[in-house]
């Protein structure tokens, strides 16, 4: 039933917002060189790998240039970076990735190798599930970025904010149903028009 879902809303996704894609392809493409794109290697389900695919809201090269984790005052983001990621459109793109059965809707945000090597044996529980577009920790991690110190970005991502993140995403694999995903969908809505 979740799978349907996600495809039946994925796919009106794509269709209803082609005009605004293209758009914000556009203008990523029109403001600094580079792709519209940024394809990212992340953690699926059971381990395998996939590509995540975002809208690039940092210069071209970025993770050549810096930490692997974003701080709020990292100069690689671009100016229209800086409004897609406050107001999370550049997660839009994902939709492709539901449609494509490497990622669902709601669940746990899909992670960097490198810190999936780190989780303990009851947090890699989680791999059982298709990670989210968003979820209980995506809301509620929000701002994470203004939780991050440029010069402690890592240590600080890898020692508060991902351990917290895990826990609510164990929350959620235990108590998993259309009806809780419905209503993280509906606050996730909901904290974006605020």
């Amino acid at each position: 039933m979740k799978r349907a879902f996600d495809v039946v809303a994925a796919a009106c996704g794509l269709v209803a917002l082609s005009p605004v894609l293209a758009g914000l392809a556009l203008l990523v493409r029109l403001t600094s060189p580079g792709p519209a794109l940024y394809r990212a290697r992340r953690v699926g389900r059971q381990g395998q790998l996939f590509t995540m695919y975002k809208f690039r809201s940092m210069v071209a090269n970025a993770e050549r240039l810096g930490a692997g984790i974003t701080a709020c005052d990292d100069g690689r983001i671009t100016p229209i970076g800086r409004v897609l990621r406050r107001t999370k459109l550049d997660e839009l793109p994902q939709l492709i990735n539901v449609l494509t059965g490497d990622m669902s809707l709601v669940g746990p945000r899909p992670e960097d190798p490198r810190y999936v090597a780190l989780y303990t044996p009851d947090e890699r529980r989680i791999l059982n599930l298709r990670p989210g577009i968003t979820s209980r920790a995506s809301i509620r991690f929000r701002h994470e970025e203004r939780l991050l110190s440029a010069d402690r970005v890592e240590e600080i991502y890898r020692t508060q904010v991902m351990a917290q993140k895990l826990a609510l995403d164990l929350e959620y694999l235990d108590r998993q149903s259309l009806w809780l995903d419905l209503s993280i969908l509906c606050e996730t809505l909901l904290t974006l028009l605020r």
